[in-house]
């Protein structure tokens, strides 16, 4: 038994960490519209149009970590996270297939890149959490994105529900997806094990668990607005 001061045993943190994934947005309204193919073109356009919003801050995010962190081989490790979502060169990454889902929902690049569609409170979410990493230990920003841990199913879910319910998307919209499942589920153990392995002291548990829940906040804020003006 821990007193209140000793660090909680690593089997006991990895579960409150993981008793956190009902405030994850899998079963927000908006997303259980979107697997039961309810949402109207228009809908999908303006969920793609804000999502872009969070995406494009995602590199930003990690070159946040980066700058905050003192240890060189994190450093090296999370330097891969970048070019996932900037590419290695120009029309490739995560950011470009999430431009091509929004192309083939219909929208023009250009409208999606100056984010004229981007909606207030959107914005207020995507910029708190952008904030959260530039200021925050590194350790902590790291574990906001443990939301990776319950990501895996829903993108195997939302890529065959969207495939079936929208059949006008063509394939390549789908880029994203496919080739995000290639890597989530491995980036979400190692990074697990990076934070069970930094966080040593029970502040800094519990200063974990915060910040992931903050991060389930950020995005649940995110759809409770494109949920409001849909």
């Amino acid at each position: 038994m821990t007193t209140t001061h000793e660090p909680l045993p690593a089997e006991q943190f990895v579960g409150e960490l993981r008793a956190l994934a009902p405030r994850y947005w899998h079963d927000h309204p908006f997303h259980q519209r979107l697997h039961q193919g309810l949402l109207s073109k228009h809908e999908l356009q303006s969920w793609a149009a804000n999502r872009w919003y969070y995406q494009r801050s995602l590199p930003q995010k990690d070159a946040a970590i980066l700058a905050n962190c003192p240890l060189p081989h994190i450093r090296r490790h999370w330097l891969d996270r970048i070019t996932y979502h900037d590419g290695d060169r120009p029309d490739t990454g995560g950011t470009e297939n999430w431009l091509r889902m929004a192309e083939a929902l219909g929208l023009d690049r250009t409208e999606v890149l100056d984010e004229r569609h981007v909606l207030p409170g959107v914005r207020f979410a995507v910029d708190a959490y952008l904030t959260f990493a530039r200021t925050k230990p590194w350790l902590e920003s790291v574990a906001s994105g443990l939301t990776e841990m319950f990501s895996p199913g829903l993108m195997r879910r939302r890529l065959a529900d969207m495939r079936e319910q929208y059949p006008w998307i063509a394939e390549d919209g789908f880029a994203y997806f496919t080739s995000r499942l290639t890597v989530i589920a491995d980036e979400g153990t190692t990074t697990l094990d990076l934070v069970v392995e930094h966080a040593t002291t029970r502040a800094q548990q519990h200063a974990a668990i915060a910040a992931l829940t903050f991060k389930c906040d950020v995005l649940r804020a995110i759809l409770d607005t494109v949920d409001y003006y849909s």
